[in-house]
């Protein structure tokens, strides 16, 4: 897998990327917490006039994307306040990511991966959001993988939630990103959001305090 280790810069920050339905709220939120850092969901700062289009099933343009990016590329910025940041965007396109790395340079992108059938069905079934399913197929045709690019961790996102959280925290933990200490074990899990009732519990999850990525 062509991901690039990101070693050991101050204020880091990680996009969860991918097409509508891949689950980047869902897996950002698990990891964000997992590593405590405060997490910014990228589809609350569309303009009125883009979440109107897209309701209608229009796609964006880059014109309506362009103050967008900018305002995401401004949350990713360094500080000093916060180990890292979080933020969940989409960004389909290499010129959009870069766009989002010109905010800072310590920046990774987490993209899961999901085929076509497995988001269109997830969207069509989700109630509540903006993004219509007959944008699916335009995103697909957007979407430029960025797996050849620096600082990316690929993700399966057909696998269980627990099992995508330990993939992204042992991955902030090999870059230097994380600290491996017991802030990393089962009692920082998340609550699984499609099971809301108990933390969703993984066998293989390390309760010694040890790194993820040295417990297998």
């Amino acid at each position: 897998m062509p991901n690039s280790p990101i070693s050991n810069r101050k204020s880091p920050s990680i996009v969860v990327m991918g097409v509508s339905g891949c689950g980047k709220s869902t897996v950002a939120e698990a990891f964000a917490q997992a590593l405590n850092w405060p997490l910014f969901e990228g589809d609350v700062f569309h303009s009125a006039l883009s979440i109107r289009k897209m309701s209608v099933g229009i796609a964006l343009t880059d014109d309506d994307r362009a103050g967008w990016l900018d305002h995401l590329a401004g949350l990713l910025a360094p500080r000093n306040d916060v180990n890292g940041i979080v933020l969940t965007c989409s960004a389909l396109r290499r010129k959009y990511r870069d766009r989002l790395r010109a905010g800072n340079s310590q920046l990774g992108f987490v993209f899961l991966e999901l085929p076509y059938e497995a988001a269109l069905q997830r969207v069509q079934s989700r109630s509540g959001h903006f993004f219509t399913s007959a944008l699916v197929a335009d995103q697909f045709a957007t979407l430029e993988s960025p797996v050849s690019e620096p600082d990316v961790l690929m993700v399966n996102a057909m696998d269980p939630i627990d099992v995508m959280t330990q993939q992204v925290v042992a991955w902030a933990q090999r870059s230097g990103w994380a600290p491996c200490d017991s802030t990393m074990t089962v009692g920082s899990l998340l609550m699984d959001s499609r099971n809301q009732t108990e933390p969703h519990k993984s066998e293989n999850w390390p309760t010694n305090g040890l790194c993820l990525s040295d417990s297998h």
